[in-house]
C-alpha cells in the first residue's frame, strides 16, 4: 500500500472505533491503564536513544490536528496521526491515526482547514482511549515533530488531564537537524523546508498526511547528518550548542 493509499485509508477509517464523549472522561485511570504508563515511563528512562547510530535510530514521527495554539485556553485535540522510522527509512506499514471525539463543533476555518467535520468527532473514540493507543503504538520511543512546542503542549496538557501523568516521552523537533546545513535557521514553515528539500507536498493539514512529510523531512536530514560524519543524537546536539 503505498502512502497515498495508506492515507485515504485511514480518512475511511478514522471515527469508526467508538462513540463516547470526550469530555465524560474526568476520573483516573484505571489500574491497568496505570501499570501501563508506569512500566512505559520506566522504559522510557532506559531508552538511550541520544547514543544510539543514526541509521540504528528508532522513532516516531508525530503529528497532532487541533483547533487552536492555547490548549490552556481550551484549544483541544482533533486528531492523531504518526508513523514510525528506523534511521532515515520510513515504515509505511507501521503507522497511526484517529480522530479524537469532541461534543463541541469546530469553527468553519479548522473545518476546511483539515477536512474534519463535526459529524465525525462526534462518533470517533474518546480521548483517553485515543491516548492510551498511541502510546501503546509509541511505547519507549523518540518523538519527532514539525514546530514540536505545538505537539508537546498539547501533549502534556492532554495526558495530565486524562491520565493525571505527567507527558514524558522526548520530542526532537526537526528543526534542530535542519541547523546542520544552515546554522542560522531557527523555524520553517512545513511547507518551505518540503520544497527544500524536494517532498511533493501531499495531504497537507491531515495529521497521518503531516507526519509523512515530516517523516521524510526527518530522513531527508538525517542522511545529510549521517554523512556528515555525525554517529548519534549527542553529537548533533553538541554542534547545535557550539554555535548557538
Amino acid at each position: 500500500m503505498g502512502m497515498n493509499d495508506m492515507i485515504h485509508f485511514f480518512r475511511q477509517m478514522s471515527g469508526r472505533l467508538g462513540s463516547n464523549i470526550y469530555a465524560g472522561v474526568q476520573g483516573h485511570a484505571n489500574m491497568q491503564n496505570i501499570s501501563f504508563i508506569r512500566q512505559l515511563q520506566k522504559e522510557m528512562k532506559e531508552n538511550n536513544c541520544l547514543d544510539t547510530p543514526l541509521q540504528e535510530l528508532e522513532v516516531v514521527v508525530f503529528d497532532l490536528e487541533t483547533t487552536g495554539f492555547y490548549p490552556e485556553k481550551g484549544d483541544r485535540v482533533i486528531s492523531i496521526g504518526a508513523i514510525k522510522m528506523i534511521g532515515k527509512e520510513i515504515q509505511e506499514r507501521e503507522t497511526f491515526y484517529s480522530l479524537v471525539h469532541s461534543p463541541h463543533s469546530l469553527s468553519d476555518e479548522i473545518s476546511v482547514l483539515t477536512s474534519i467535520t463535526d459529524e465525525e468527532l462526534q462518533t470517533a473514540p474518546p480521548a483517553e482511549e485515543v491516548l492510551l493507543e498511541f502510546f501503546r503504538f509509541v511505547k519507549n520511543h523518540a518523538l519527532v515533530a514539525h514546530h514540536a512546542n505545538h505537539e508537546q503542549s498539547f501533549m502534556q496538557k492532554m495526558t495530565w488531564d486524562l491520565l493525571r501523568t505527567r507527558f514524558e516521552h522526548r520530542i526532537i523537533d526537526t528543526s534542530f537537524l535542519l541547523r546542520i546545513s544552515n546554522p542560522a535557521i531557527k523555524s520553517l514553515p512545513l511547507e518551505v523546508v518540503c520544497e527544500e528539500c524536494g517532498i511533493e507536498i501531499i495531504n497537507r493539514h491531515h495529521a497521518l498526511g503531516d507526519a509523512a512529510l515530516t517523516a521524510q523531512i526527518w530522513g531527508h536530514y538525517l542522511g545529510l547528518a549521517h554523512n556528515k560524519g555525525y554517529k548519534n543524537l549527542r553529537e548533533v546536539y553538541e554542534y547545535i550548542a557550539k554555535i548557538r
